[in-house]
């Protein structure tokens, strides 16, 4: 359970190898130990973040979480939940895509459908399920502003997190009076593994703020986050800018 100060006993991270999802864990490790579980393919990286986060305090499970593999949601959280209640769930795994390939590849477009929307939208399910039965927790989900208005420079990724935004806010909804709830995280562009060797954008941020943001999100029971916050009123803009304004935008 998540106790009075807001802290959990247990953390799930799927995805667990994202720089998101360890800055999470250690930003909840600073307080108190806890068990998490680092919900990843097997990779060397994998065994680094168990390490880690070990060493900082964590009583740390591995599990075999795969994407691409239908059955694999089902499968992890099944495992996750033998071993006790689930108090907060990140789902922080996703790709960024080659924008230039994603024009005309219509296999690559499938495997990031896959990826960024399909796989996302079954773990949400499972996990709802399995917090539905335990009467408690949170389910964290990693959007991104570039679903807010998809634009032409990377629109297919910006599609996959329109929808996911979407199914957990709806989600979300659904959820209202079981003891769970759901906060949706919409960072702009993230200092990190899969930004790296891009330029930096406009109010960029760090894997660590946007842990920040997912800590105190879930202590003030809020639903939506940004970060950082002013890109809700930059994305508010955007969103009204006239369509073949838009097209014309540097961006």
């Amino acid at each position: 359970m998540i106790d009075a100060l807001g802290s959990p006993s247990s953390l799930l991270l799927v995805g667990g190898t994202s720089d998101i999802a360890v800055a999470t864990a250690r930003r909840y490790l600073s307080e108190r130990p806890l068990r998490v579980i680092v919900a990843a393919r097997d990779t060397p990286r994998r065994s680094a973040v168990a390490a880690e986060l070990t060493a900082a305090g964590a009583t740390v499970q591995v599990v075999d979480f795969d994407a691409d593999e239908p059955s694999s949601p089902a499968r992890m959280v099944a495992e996750v939940a033998a071993g006790g209640d689930i108090d907060v769930a990140v789902v922080a795994f996703g790709l960024l895509g080659d924008a230039d390939q994603l024009r005309s590849d219509a296999t690559a477009v499938a495997r990031l459908a896959q990826v960024n929307y399909v796989a996302p939208t079954v773990v949400g399910t499972e996990l709802a399920n399995q917090l539905r039965r335990q009467g408690h927790g949170v389910i964290v989900a990693l959007s991104s502003v570039a679903g807010e208005r998809p634009r032409a420079s990377n629109f297919v990724y910006g599609s996959t997190k329109a929808g996911l935004d979407a199914f957990y806010s709806g989600l979300a909804d659904s959820l209202v009076g079981s003891g769970v709830s759901v906060l949706v995280v919409r960072p702009g562009f993230v200092r990190s593994k899969m930004t790296e060797g891009l330029g930096d954008a406009p109010l960029a941020t760090t894997p660590e703020a946007v842990a920040e943001a997912i800590v105190s999100g879930i202590r003030s029971g809020r639903h939506t986050v940004w970060v950082p916050g002013l890109m809700r009123v930059v994305m508010s803009v955007l969103r009204h800018v006239p369509r073949p304004v838009f097209r014309r935008l540097p961006i």
